[in-house]
């Protein structure tokens, strides 16, 4: 599998290795940022904490709430200074610009910044203190933010807690974690952002914003041998993270509009192919208008959800696959863009994740000059070249990381050739049809039988072949009588 992913990196033009001048420059880096380079905020003494994988190391972002006396809530997200660490055309950024993204795969994964930056010195880890960009935002109960700040601060990580214990002690399916037993007033604190994020989700959703539910399927190797594809679902820790990464970003968006500084949006479009969705939809027995609409549409989905919840994870990447894949584009001030349509936000950018994405450092970078009053760190035409280059780079990642995932599944199915599953439609365009069965979550091509099928429709389908070096898995529609 290692062999399959590096490969696949290679053929996309993605750099699976760090070159000698990175690590000469990386070997000059010897601890974290220093504490006393800029005027900061001490913010240490908050209960920050990060929650994530279990198996993540590269921690972006921290977050915090606190109760205030007219009964609104300050919600803080902290956000890794990786800039004061990756300075501008070094050799370390050259890699990070180049590949855009760190790319996870089954086989392992490939950072976009040396571990010994992403993991330690510029990750926001448990016990130590680091500089961070904060996001301070006021919610109130409704769930709209009605004031926001940008500062400077030096954190500390209280807590290092993972997304499935937390989600089942938040659900009220498990008792409390012992990380978070452990320090004095957290779990209070995680209470209080918990029910923040769904005041600012329901609102959200009021707005438009799309209540899907997808899974990921995840192998699950026992030492070298594939063992087997678990389903990973979202849950309710998740959901929160998301929340607060959500409004954190349209927070960063607008203030870089309001400083007057051009800078990296991150767009959905209205779906081209909205007609389809409303032909599917139309087969639930809902009527959706002519023109894209997102409201009508999450109207729709949250019936579904509540009618049918077992499917409604098909029904999901149904629409997600109808809509479109997301892009970076460049506003400058006065400018408006697409907006984000599954989020049904105008403003919208990428800032929280700048040890794992170059868009978020290139935008990070921009709002540290915004809040110095320095000049903008890229000129527009740069901004553009590297909006088109990280969209490229992002899809090119994610093709990656889609074959090693198709490479593992096609080696699980090989002793099941000939086998007959139920499917659904999850691509269907000119270049090829593509269908994921549904007990065993794995994606394939239709290479017979494809002529008239769309996106959403079920099927049966048969296995007729695989090729686990190149993540081929073939099926042929099946005919029943």
């Amino acid at each position: 599998m290692q062999q399959v992913a590096r490969q696949a990196m290679i053929d996309r033009d993605l750099l699976p290795n760090f070159s000698p001048e990175v690590f000469n420059e990386l070997n000059l880096i010897q601890k974290p940022c220093d504490l006393g380079q800029a005027p900061v905020c001490d913010l240490r003494h908050l209960l920050w904490v990060s929650i994530d994988n279990a198996d993540s190391k590269d921690l972006d972002q921290l977050t915090v709430a606190e109760a205030l006396p007219d009964e609104t809530v300050k919600i803080l997200v902290a956000v890794a200074d990786v800039d004061t660490l990756v300075k501008k055309n070094s050799a370390i950024d050259g890699h990070a610009r180049q590949n855009t993204t760190s790319v996870y795969t089954p086989a392992g994964l490939f950072p976009m910044l040396p571990e010994k930056l992403s993991n330690d010195l510029s990750s926001l880890n448990y016990l130590e203190d680091r500089l961070a960009v904060v996001i301070e935002m006021i919610a109130y109960e409704n769930g709209t933010l009605k004031g926001a700040n940008i500062f400077r601060a030096v954190v500390r990580n209280h807590a290092r807690l993972s997304y499935h214990p937390v989600a089942l002690w938040l659900e009220r399916k498990a008792s409390i974690p012992d990380s978070v037993a452990a320090v004095d007033g957290l779990a209070e604190n995680l209470h209080l952002q918990d029910r923040v994020a769904q005041e600012l989700r329901k609102y959200r959703h009021e707005c438009g914003a799309l209540n899907l539910e997808l899974f990921e399927s995840c192998p699950v190797f026992d030492e070298d041998e594939l063992r087997v594809l678990e389903v990973e679902k979202t849950n309710r820790a998740k959901e929160m993270i998301q929340d607060f990464m959500i409004a954190a970003n349209t927070v960063v968006a607008r203030f870089l509009e309001q400083k007057g500084y051009p800078s990296f949006r991150r767009v959905v479009r209205a779906p081209r192919r909205w007609d389809r969705i409303v032909d599917l939809v139309s087969d639930y027995g809902f009527q959706l208008p002519q023109r894209p609409d997102s409201r009508a549409l999450n109207h729709f989905l949250i019936r579904q959800k509540a009618t049918d919840p077992l499917r409604f994870p098909d029904l999901s990447l149904s629409i997600i696959k109808l809509m479109g894949p997301g892009e970076y584009v460049v506003e400058s001030p006065g400018e408006k863009n697409p907006g984000h349509f599954g989020l049904a936000i105008g403003d919208y950018t990428h800032s929280t994740a700048p040890n794992r994405r170059f868009a978020d450092l290139m935008t990070q970078r921009t709002l540290k000059a915004a809040l110095s009053g320095s000049s903008m760190p890229y000129g527009t035409e740069t901004l553009w070249k590297m909006a088109s280059h990280c969209t490229r780079k992002e899809n090119d990642a994610n093709k990656v990381e889609r074959l090693v995932s198709k490479a593992a599944a096609a080696l699980l199915l090989e002793s099941k050739i000939g086998e007959e599953f139920d499917a659904i439609v999850t691509g269907a365009a000119q270049k090829g049809t593509w269908v994921r069965i549904l007990h065993l979550p794995a994606e394939g091509r239709l290479v017979e039988g494809f002529e008239g099928v769309d996106v959403g429709q079920r099927l049966s389908v048969q296995l007729i072949r695989t090729d686990v070096n190149r993540g081929f898995i073939d099926f042929k529609k099946v005919i029943k009588k």
